[in-house]
């Protein structure tokens, strides 16, 4: 038998992981003195150790390695663990493959424009959202106040509260100086009603949302609209579906101007290929 420090040392893992194995049940001393509580193992615990720690290598957590020790797992379980890890593994490797784009596209529009971009673009998921809506054609996007106020005068009516920020839902493929298409919305907690011009729906919830945050009045939208495109086409992603503005701060709250206006710009987006 060998003292824990001489198991430790042929089987390059540290006494304390080795007394930490113990607590959990893995691997537990073959031999305990009841006089020095010294630790003893066996040579033929190393092969038990080695498969804690292939196993560890495959990603599986102690829990499950300990499942797999003590249960006897049949292969096909163990396979549909590994399965799994394996899924967890792809998933995290799309991801910070993603990553990695988004910093060689950061790299190379600071070397481009020799300064800090101005509006910084995160991917978010959005939960599902209920919301009062009104859709119509406007004659150009600074004229949506008359939906607007038909979407107000219906949530007076009704003693509806909103219960975030309001925002325009761009349904126009591409921009259009006229005749343009807008949905203006409210978060609400009411009943749905899909029978009326304005209609409470739930919007679904949107897995990628590429979004930035603007500051000051609405006619730097334009400059924060490219910014954006540029992210976009760099980081590889294409639009999926109508973007938002959302009013985090808008001129119908008191005491607000047009430099204190917050908005925030969103486009569902997914990767290209």
């Amino acid at each position: 038998m060998f003292k824990i420090g001489e198991f430790s040392k042929l089987s390059r893992v540290s006494v304390k992981t080795l007394r930490y194995y113990d607590e959990l049940g893995l691997l537990h001393p073959a031999h305990i003195d009841r006089f020095t509580s010294y630790r003893y193992y066996t040579a033929e615990q190393l092969t038990q150790l080695n498969r804690i720690l292939a196993l560890r290598d495959l990603g599986l957590s102690l829990e499950q390695v300990g499942h797999v020790l003590r249960d006897g797992l049949p292969a096909e379980q163990l396979r549909g663990m590994l399965r799994l890890k394996r899924g967890e593994l792809e998933q995290h490797l799309a991801e910070e493959s993603a990553r990695l784009q988004r910093v060689a596209a950061r790299l190379r529009q600071i070397e481009e424009e020799s300064t800090m971009p101005t509006h910084e673009v995160v991917l978010k998921e959005v939960p599902a959202l209920r919301v009062a809506a009104l859709r119509g054609v406007v004659e150009t996007y600074s004229a949506q106040g008359s939906l607007w106020n038909e979407l107000g005068e219906y949530l007076q009516r009704r003693g509806i509260k909103p219960t975030g920020s309001c925002f325009t839902i761009d349904h126009n493929e591409e921009y259009r100086p006229q005749d343009v298409d807008l949905e203006v919305c409210e978060p609400v907690d009411a009943p749905l009603d899909d029978t009326g011009p304005v209609r409470v729906v739930d919007l679904p919830a949107v897995p990628q949302m590429a979004s930035t945050i603007h500051h000051g009045s609405y006619d730097g939208l334009s400059a924060a609209y490219q910014a954006f495109m540029a992210w976009i086409q760099s980081n590889g992603y294409r639009i999926a579906g109508p973007n938002r503005e959302i009013y985090l701060r808008n001129l119908a709250d008191d005491g607000v101007t047009p430099d204190d206006l917050v908005t925030e710009m969103q486009f569902p987006v997914e990767k290209v290929g």
